[in-house]
């Protein structure tokens, strides 16, 4: 395994398609790339004890872990990457439904819609 996997496991992972997602919401939303966030986080709630947030933003707080991947500058609080590391965040559009699907090695469980989960 490669150091750059091994230091991508330990955050967030968007991938391509996702950020692609991404890109063409802020577009139509007309936000300015250059300042805008993606914050990625869980809260406590949803079937199987927490679930997923994903948001748009332009703030950022000093304790937040920031990273960049695929243009896409992703922002995560300390208390949710602790839920969160090596997740991936990818993006599904088919005949069922469209969506961000997240792949989340640290659940222990996860409700059937794949938003809530239980660590």
């Amino acid at each position: 395994m490669s150091t750059d996997t091994a230091t991508q496991q330990e955050s967030v992972i968007i991938t391509e398609l996702a950020a692609t997602e991404i890109k063409s919401i802020i577009e139509k939303q007309e936000l300015d790339l250059e300042k805008v966030r993606l914050r990625v986080g869980v809260k406590g709630g949803g079937c199987s004890g927490f679930s997923y947030l994903l948001d748009l933003t332009e703030t950022q707080k000093d304790s937040d872990e920031v990273f960049e991947q695929h243009g896409i500058k992703v922002i995560v609080d300390p208390k949710s990457l602790l839920y969160l590391s090596g997740v991936i965040v990818d993006f599904k559009d088919e005949i069922m439904g469209r969506g961000f699907v997240f792949n989340n090695p640290n659940a222990t469980s996860s409700c059937g819609c794949g938003s809530s989960f239980s660590a």
